[in-house]
């Protein structure tokens, strides 16, 4: 086990870590200042520091600050894990741009901390090797994500070497690029694949029923609290939550999913009781993260927790060679759920290499599933495809209908449907019509009672 460093000017704090740290069967050594600890950096193999960042009557931070560079400047491959108050996140924030690997604050969640250093450990293992196809099948359970392309195969690696930790990782990518698919993988290859994988679309949370969603509530909390309710995170206790789209979630739930992610801890609506849970985050989003911090649209506190790890799925476009290994995978599926034997022809699957394809992997199984449903002939060929692409055109060119006079309330509903109609129930596609984002038509949806099933 990897010996740490534990830099700290409060004594019970100091003792409590190397308790705690002990008992998880790693070594410790103990500074209570800057100074003291470089002493130990110099004359000891260190793996790990615990830094706090506040040290005697010093509040502002400099002095964690300062030692940080010093760390990074001396050794730039040592990980360093901040500790600091709840209120002063926004150092933690300053040193993980310093280069620190994760923070805490006080009070701190014992197993919780355990588990950050484990994972701060296993990431500093300097593994740059990567898999074949071959390989990675071999090695970890990648079978519902098809492709051969090296940046696909980059991507895996890494997702299969962080999958036994438990980082937060975050993914990013295009619509329809499967960001899901490698979530769930990341569940599957990891300590916890036996325990829940929940899924959480947070674009389609509205802001005042995000508590409710996420922590639960008690039969009577609210108006419309009929009964009992468990919460996302405690249905994720031991396992994994995926958190899609969280570049949605309004500033003021941002506030709420940082807490909980800071010590694992939450409260029930209509209960006072904080309840634990034990869970791993993985989080994705097609938006600039960065570019909705600099806006002040996303807490740069709660980018700097999710995105320990940042895995970028490339998308279609910068892949074609997967294409004909897409478009067969569907096709095969297809022929076994409905006992065909169709077959696509080297010519048809070049003209889909060829195509722009912006909806990604789910335009791509799309237009293979209708082509197939309508299809009379043993071979699909490029007409087919052709020929579906072109009515798919054509539908999607129309105007909305005309509104006649009506309220203003009554026009907005009215427009909420069309779009939903026009649009086939694709949300995205209908906010995007509109001009809303995914949360804002939502939103909508609950203000005039709205239902809609997607696809």
């Amino acid at each position: 086990m990897a010996t740490i460093l534990i830099v700290d000017d409060d004594f019970a704090v100091r003792t409590s870590l190397k308790l705690l740290l002990k008992k998880a069967g790693f070594t410790t050594f103990l500074a209570e200042s800057p100074f003291e600890a470089q002493k130990i950096l110099k004359s000891e193999k260190i793996g790990l520091v615990i830094l706090d960042m506040n040290f005697s009557m010093e509040t502002s931070g400099k002095e964690g600050l300062d030692f940080l560079k010093e760390i990074k400047s001396q050794k730039p491959n040592l990980s360093v894990i901040l500790i600091t108050a709840w209120g002063s996140i926004s150092l933690a924030v300053q040193g993980m741009k310093f280069g620190a690997n994760d923070f805490l604050s006080k009070p701190w969640n014992n197993s919780h901390l355990v588990q950050t250093v484990k994972t701060a450990l296993s990431l500093s293992k300097n593994d740059t090797n990567h898999f074949s196809r071959k390989d990675l099948d071999k090695a970890y359970n990648f079978k519902k994500i098809i492709g051969e392309d090296p940046k696909l195969l980059s991507i895996l690696t890494t997702a299969g070497k962080i999958a036994e930790t438990n980082a937060s990782v975050l993914i990013l990518g295009e619509s329809g690029t499967g960001k899901e698919l490698l979530a769930e993988a990341i569940h599957q290859n990891s300590q916890r694949k036996n325990k829940n994988f929940v899924k959480v679309n947070l674009g389609g949370i509205s802001s005042t029923l995000f508590e409710s969603e996420m922590f639960g509530h008690k039969k009577g909390s609210f108006t419309d609290a009929k009964t009992d309710r468990i919460g996302r995170f405690e249905l994720a206790d031991e396992g994994t939550i995926f958190l899609d789209e969280i570049g949605e979630l309004d500033i003021s739930n941002q506030v709420k999913l940082l807490r909980v992610l800071q010590d694992r801890t939450f409260e029930i609506l209509g209960s006072s009781k904080t309840k634990t849970s034990d869970f791993r985050i993985v989080s994705a989003t097609n938006q600039n993260l960065e570019e909705l911090v600099n806006q002040n649209n996303f807490r740069e506190d709660l980018f700097y927790r999710i995105n320990l790890i940042t895995l970028k799925i490339p998308s279609l476009r910068e892949r074609p060679n997967d294409i004909p290994l897409l478009a067969k995978s569907f096709l095969n599926n297809l022929n076994e759920s409905y006992k065909r034997e169709i077959q696509i022809s080297t010519k048809a699957l070049n003209w889909l290499k060829s195509q722009s394809w912006f909806g990604n992997i789910r335009e791509l199984k799309n237009l293979i599933e209708r082509v197939f449903l309508v299809s009379t002939n043993s071979i699909l060929e490029v007409e087919n495809f052709e020929a579906m692409q072109s009515s798919i055109e054509k539908k999607s060119t129309k105007s909305l209908p005309e509104i006649g006079a009506m309220t203003l309330e009554e026009i907005e509903k009215e427009m909420v449907q069309k779009a939903l109609t026009f649009h086939k129930n694709n949300v995205s596609k209908a906010a995007k019509s509109l001009g809303l984002s995914r949360a804002a038509f939502y939103r909508r949806l609950e203000k005039f009672g709205l239902a809609v099933n997607e696809d």
